[in-house]
């Protein structure tokens, strides 16, 4: 059965998921895997900010993601992660039932790129930010319209780059979806049922900033099964005895792929975080380009 073209989101292929325009320009993969966690972060930080909805958010990441990804896409070297994590957020809910204006984007970003190290003050879906003083994230006049002009040529690059395709489809609803079909999700809930939903969203959340790309290798459909799965383990909650996955093609090669990954997700994040304790993970071009130096002994 083939997935319905509804629910389906274009996939990265085996060229773009082997290259990419940072690494051809002399990035390295571990600097270029940190910075792309720090941009997702970020905008995670400033969805939450501007108070728009997880879907809208992830959908943003989604796109930020897609833009780094393969030989003809974005290079961090020359398109700033600060400036397409804005432009992604920004151009997403533009389309939502929340747009928000320029200023407001731009703003929120201000304030967040003033506290450091920002990913060490994000917790899983809240950021936990310094108070700092308004001199240090205050838009002059004239910064604004210099910033957004920045956001408007990066909003149009990133629809250049991506052929003016930004559908994506998130998986958190159609989880929710089959966990009631499998019959999980009674009503009234139960405290197992909702412990259950919790941490089936909290993987598809974390998925988002998988290194290795699951949102960009599988359909949302995979996402959810494979959360589903996972989270019934962890709470200890029983799901059909049969091979239940299949009912929404899903086989088990894949999906036995998806649970490692969803797995380590957290792991690896803990990892990045202790990795960057002592600085903050460049998400300009010229704090790249200093890193990238002291890395080179230069």
């Amino acid at each position: 059965m083939e997935h319905l073209s509804s629910l389906s989101n274009p996939l990265a292929n085996v060229e773009q998921l082997s290259n990419s325009s940072s690494q051809l320009d002399g990035l390295s993969t571990d600097l270029e895997a940190s910075v792309r966690l720090a941009g997702a972060q970020l905008t995670q930080a400033a969805g939450i900010l501007l108070r728009l909805p997880q879907e809208v958010i992830a959908q943003a990441i989604v796109i930020f993601t897609r833009f780094y990804t393969g030989p003809e896409g974005g290079s961090f070297l020359f398109n700033a992660a600060k400036d397409v994590s804005a432009a992604s957020l920004y151009m997403i809910a533009k389309s939502s039932a929340l747009p928000q204006s320029p200023r407001s984007v731009l703003n929120v970003y201000a304030f967040l790129l003033s506290q450091g190290n920002l990913g060490h003050r994000l917790e899983s879906s809240q950021p936990t930010l310094a108070r700092t003083s308004p001199e240090t994230y205050y838009l002059s006049e004239g910064n604004y319209m210099l910033a957004r002009t920045t956001l408007y040529q990066t909003e149009a690059l990133v629809l250049r780059v991506l052929s003016f395709n930004t559908k994506v489809v998130v998986p958190h609803h159609l989880a929710l979806t089959f966990l009631q079909t499998l019959g999980v999700l009674p009503t009234p809930a139960t405290a197992k049922s909702k412990a259950l939903a919790a941490r089936v969203i909290a993987h598809l959340n974390s998925a988002l900033f998988s290194p290795q790309l699951l949102y960009l290798t599988h359909q949302p459909t995979s996402l959810a099964v494979a959360a589903i799965y996972l989270a019934a383990r962890e709470v200890g909650l029983k799901l059909p005895t049969s091979e239940w996955w299949e009912v929404f093609d899903v086989d088990r090669e894949e999906l036995g792929f998806l649970v490692l990954g969803l797995g380590s997700c957290a792991g690896w994040i803990e990892n990045e975080k202790d990795k960057w304790a002592s600085s903050a993970c460049p998400l300009s071009k010229e704090e790249l380009e200093v890193v990238m130096k002291q890395s080179n002994g230069t």
